[in-house]
């Protein structure tokens, strides 16, 4: 049986993907998780008494703990999703940025690269795969309106987070050239669905709406974006990992691009249907400040994942909205837990 090492797997994108690894293959997972503000193991409940899933605490940033860990957990591959992830706080606190996405991928390749050099030969070539999963936000925007980013885009980070982003793909990639370790790296567009902290544009829309509260939109909403379901992401990265040529770079991305004020309003449109007000949602609507530096476009060209490894996005933007909204709705616990501050560390805001 496979074992896979999840970094992160408390998170949002990782907690999805564990799910859906234990459900749709027969892998190991051990998810090995610091649990920060947005780390929520409550999002891992239907994991917890599967006898092929287990739980670690530790910091990606901590050398002898990782190295300990990886030798212990003895992994045929290593899906690295920890990192620090919202633009907001990035600018407010780079220094946790620079410690987690830039400092933790360092420890995470050291002792992957110190267990790899040590496996035998057979284990060296079949097995063992290194994928960071990182962000379409390392390419900047796309002012203009035209073009897609792909795996040849100049990084032109715009952010502390997407900078401290690009310097870990640019570590990941070093470490292939450098010592030949069987790295792969993905670079994805917006996700959104079940189980992401409400600090983000999608699950803070909805939030705030069941409560009667304002909908903040930075500028006038213009911003767009391209929206990927996590479930088709999870499984994007499940095929990269078992069919993805080590030292290759796949862009991952839903095909749905949308300003975000239109996010808002088709949020606005579901939950009128679904849980009527006296008045219709869109009115909460509140336009705020823009964020310094804020990225005008991300688009993904998905082609090489498609070509390569016959990979497509399931989910139109219309189905995946609704699967979410009513996720949110049918587990109010889940978020009334994390905003009435149960869990640790919160603070939110909004991001995109």
């Amino acid at each position: 049986m496979k074992t896979l090492l999840v970094t992160g797997g408390a998170g949002f994108i990782g907690s999805n993907l564990i799910l859906k690894a234990l459900a749709d293959t027969p892998y190991r997972i051990v998810n090995l998780d610091k649990l920060t503000y947005s780390g929520n193991l409550e999002s891992l409940r239907e994991a917890e008494n599967n006898p092929r899933y287990e739980f670690v605490r530790a910091d990606v940033a901590d050398s002898p703990a990782i190295r300990s860990i990886i030798d212990a957990v003895r992994p045929d591959g290593i899906m690295h999703l920890a990192a620090e992830s919202h633009v907001d706080r990035s600018i407010d606190r780079a220094d946790e940025f620079i410690e987690t996405n830039v400092k933790g991928p360092f420890v995470m390749l050291e002792a992957a690269r110190q267990y790899w050099k040590n496996l035998k030969a057979k284990e060296k070539a079949e097995n063992f795969r290194f994928l960071h999963i990182s962000t379409d936000e390392v390419f900047g925007d796309l002012a203009d309106g035209g073009g897609k980013f792909d795996e040849n885009t100049p990084y032109a980070p715009s952010s502390p987070y997407s900078a401290s982003k690009a310097g870990s793909d640019h570590l990941v990639r070093a470490w292939h050239r450098t010592y030949g370790l069987p790295t792969l790296i993905t670079n994805c567009s917006n996700n959104y669905g079940p189980r992401q902290f409400p600090e983000k544009l999608i699950p803070l829309t909805i939030i705030n709406a069941i409560e009667g509260k304002k909908l903040p939109v930075y500028g006038q909403g213009a911003q767009i974006r391209d929206w990927l379901y996590v479930d088709d992401h999870a499984d994007a990265l499940l095929r990269v990992m078992d069919k993805g040529v080590p030292g290759e770079t796949y862009t991952v991305g839903g095909n749905s691009e949308k300003r975000n004020i239109d996010v808002v309003m088709e949020i606005c449109s579901r939950l009128d249907e679904k849980v009527p007000a006296e008045s219709p949602y869109e009115e909460l609507i509140e336009f705020v400040r823009d964020r310094p530096g804020h990225d005008a476009r991300y688009a993904i060209d998905a082609g090489k994942i498609r070509r390569e490894l016959g990979w497509t996005p399931k989910r139109t933007f219309a189905d995946g909205i609704d699967k979410t909204i009513d996720w949110y709705l049918n587990n109010r616990e889940w978020w009334e837990n994390i905003r009435s501050g149960k869990y640790q560390g919160q603070r939110l805001g909004v991001n995109i």
